[in-house]
């Protein structure tokens, strides 16, 4: 299965829908919540390429991008094998 890593921040509905999605298709993932700790927002800024909304979403270390993206991924039935689901 594929290492899935999504920044987040506090009180964030996309963070949650995004959560929600990955936890549907039974996958872990490791979450940093940048909120307050401003190393973890600079990191995910640098993998992101200067995106600086959350969530942002990496698997396998690719860049996904935040929520619609990930949900793009699912609609056009891309994610699972990115997952390692398929």
């Amino acid at each position: 299965m594929a290492k899935v890593e999504i920044y987040t921040g506090m009180m964030c509905g996309f963070c949650s829908a995004a959560k929600r999605l990955l936890k549907q298709k039974g996958v872990d993932f490791e979450e940093t919540d940048t909120s307050f700790n401003s190393a973890k927002k600079q990191e995910m800024l640098s993998r992101a390429n200067g995106s600086h909304t959350v969530p942002q979403i990496f698997i396998d270390d690719e860049h996904i991008g935040g929520c619609d993206d990930l949900y793009a991924l699912e609609s056009s039935g891309q994610l699972d094998a990115k997952l390692g689901l398929a």
